[in-house]
């Protein structure tokens, strides 16, 4: 009666559901662990533009900015670029850009 019938069988069905399980449980355990990390390469990216700008600045003015308020007052950088993704704060100091 049923015997031209194609499809899954619902043992078939189950193990397919198992593998994508099991692949789900070891991959997103990975990806939050990988978060810290971009957050973290994308602040010393920023903190390398910032520091560009602060030399640009320092080749057009002949000094170096006193804070970030005078590099975004001047137009080297944008409101935007004072804080790193992960909500740290940059400072110019001494040596140049820092995060705190």
């Amino acid at each position: 009666m049923f015997k031209d019938q194609r499809g899954f069988t619902l043992i078939e069905m189950l193990i397919v559901l198992m593998i994508i399980s099991v692949l789900i449980i070891l991959i997103v355990p990975n990806l939050s662990d990988k978060s810290r990390e971009v957050y973290d390469k994308g602040c010393n990216a920023l903190v390398s533009v910032v520091q560009a700008q602060v030399d640009a600045y320092f080749i057009e003015q002949k000094t170096y900015p006193l804070d970030m308020a005078e590099l975004q007052s001047s137009g080297y950088i944008t409101a935007e670029q004072d804080t790193c993704p992960d909500g740290t704060v940059l400072t110019i100091s001494e040596t140049g850009v820092v995060s705190q």
